[in-house]
């Protein structure tokens, strides 16, 4: 449970100064996303 726990806090950590690099991703993702459906009509 201990090792499950630091792993969680140390995942938590990571996210939380990695936030802008996941939201740039979605964003990028999100365009791409975009840009077929538009492309696609």
């Amino acid at each position: 449970m201990q090792t499950l726990q630091s792993g969680y806090r140390g995942l938590s950590l990571l996210m939380m100064l990695n936030w802008d690099r996941a939201l740039y991703c979605a964003t990028l993702a999100g365009a791409l996303a975009a840009g077929a459906w538009v492309g696609s009509l």
